[in-house]
């Protein structure tokens, strides 16, 4: 795989990367790790940061500047790639809604129309399982990749920033999946995960405690502060092995075969915030005094039901792939206790924040 190269869009917006950010660095990694080539996208300070965190790869890594994924032409950026992996959309947690809609909707739809007009057919899109359901008081037999969240089109920006981002994202892949059925020489698959969780990866740093810069690991955080709140839904996946599915993407059966391509992905292992607690306070005695106290919610679900051999047919991996629950979270939080020694020696105050 030396001589392909990916286009991985990993663009951080200034008043709040996302989780994106978090999975983009696993996917060029894991990229980079294999022998792909990687072209990034980014903007500002990030454009620096890239370079700084990948130099080791030399030629094989590039970063080039696209100030915003809606509205920029950069079809010097697509020349010579083989393959896509779209990664970029703000989340809900500091955008305003206009923003995170625009974001949802016109940054997937600009980047994908650009990758058809380059002749790149080999396209992998990270969606959100929020497109199927938000989860919160669900209790289906099975989600599948049939389901879609209802959306009335003359409210999506009606509701929370919650709201607003689980409509921009439906109607993204609703529109990505038109796009594709006018376009059938293109290879499109979405990855449509919950919350990731699970280590930074090599080269990624936080200097200072910005905390959003963490991503959907905040979520996480807040379980080591005494009062806070919990994530608003169980189910999760590990960062690396969503990463994972997004590189098998490039290669994933034709759609004439499987038919459309949309890996509705969550981790198998349960997800509740008791035994999570439990977990750090058994495996790192050092926190029991600072785990969140607060009465955790309560569901009728631990985990999303989801078709794992669909995801077996589409990607590749199994069931049994998945990484384990305790490894997923204790790598998380150790890697949050890392960042947090290394802001304590240069004197920063610890203020997890609850929103």
């Amino acid at each position: 795989m030396a001589d392909t190269e990916v286009l991985t869009d990993r663009q951080a917006a200034e008043y709040a990367p996302t989780h994106l950010r978090f999975l983009g660095s696993h996917i060029a990694t894991q990229l980079l790790d294999n022998g792909y080539s990687v072209r990034a996208t980014a903007r500002g300070r990030r454009i620096e940061e890239l370079k700084n965190s990948y130099a080791k790869f030399g030629d094989r890594f590039q970063v080039v500047d696209v100030p915003d994924l809606a509205t920029d032409q950069f079809p010097e950026a697509l020349e010579g790639v083989d393959g896509l992996i779209h990664t970029a959309a703000p989340l809900a947690d500091r955008a305003e809604p206009e923003e995170i809609f625009k974001g949802a909707v016109d940054g997937t739809l600009n980047v994908i129309r650009q990758a058809q007009k380059a002749g790149i057919t080999r396209i992998v899109v990270t969606s959100s399982i929020v497109t199927v359901s938000t989860l919160i008081n669900a209790n289906p037999a099975l989600f599948t990749d049939q389901d879609w969240y209802h959306v009335d089109p003359d409210k999506v920006l009606e509701g929370t920033n919650w709201d607003v981002y689980c409509a921009g994202k439906t109607l993204a892949e609703r529109e990505l999946w038109a796009f594709s059925a006018a376009h059938p020489e293109l290879e499109i698959t979405t990855i449509n995960p919950p919350f990731l969780y699970g280590p930074f990866p090599e080269g990624f740093t936080q200097p200072t405690p910005d905390y959003y810069r963490l991503s959907t690991n905040i979520q996480l955080y807040r379980f080591l502060k005494p009062s806070s709140r919990f994530p608003p839904f169980p189910g999760y996946a590990d960062v690396r092995d969503c990463a994972k599915a997004h590189i098998l993407g490039l290669n994933s059966p034709p759609t004439s075969a499987v038919g459309r391509k949309r890996v509705v992905f969550c981790s198998p292992h349960g997800y509740d915030f008791t035994e999570i607690l439990q977990l750090l306070a058994e495996k790192r005695p050092e926190l029991k005094d600072r785990l969140n106290k607060e009465p955790p919610p309560k569901f009728t679900f631990d985990r999303a039901p989801i078709d794992f051999a669909r995801i077996e047919q589409l990607v590749g991996i199994k069931k049994e792939d998945f990484r384990p629950r305790e490894v997923t979270f204790l790598d998380a939080v150790d890697g949050l206790l890392a960042f947090e020694k290394q802001w304590a020696a240069l004197g920063h105050e610890l203020q997890i924040p609850d929103n």
